[in-house]
């Protein structure tokens, strides 16, 4: 179950960065992003540039990413993630259910379940004597 929840975390941010560039074509204003002509735009009245870069490249999908290779590097080695991620990412995942309700948060509650759950099946590790 935690493999499927990092491969899910792994597609959903993968998948929200290329699409970004690719389909709604953030890519567009790769020449502003690293021209500098960001530097000195307002982020309370975002530039269509500015805009498409936190769309895509500076959005959560690269974190995602991470995260899910992070959570699929910890089961291949039998570790159960930690608490935290789950948590975190739970939360993350009510507060998009609940401000952007049309958007695949639905996929991240179903990762959140599958580490929910893999965490419960988890066999707890032997306790070893404190050598002094």
């Amino acid at each position: 179950m935690t493999a499927w929840a990092g491969r899910l975390i792994v597609l959903f941010g993968a998948a929200h960065t290329v699409l970004a560039l690719a389909w709604m074509r953030a890519a567009r204003h790769a020449g502003d992003w690293f021209s500098g002509a960001l530097r000195h735009d307002d982020l309370a009245a975002m530039s269509a540039a500015n805009s498409a870069l936190w769309l895509s490249l500076n959005s959560f999908g690269i974190p995602l990413v991470l995260i899910g290779l992070t959570v699929l590097w910890l089961d291949r080695r039998g570790i159960t993630p930690p608490r935290f991620i789950v948590w975190v990412l739970g939360l993350w995942t009510v507060q998009c259910a609940i401000v952007l309700t049309f958007t695949p948060w639905p996929i991240t509650a179903v990762a959140t379940g599958l580490l929910i759950a893999g965490g419960r099946r988890a066999v707890p590790a032997p306790e070893t004597a404190a050598t002094v």
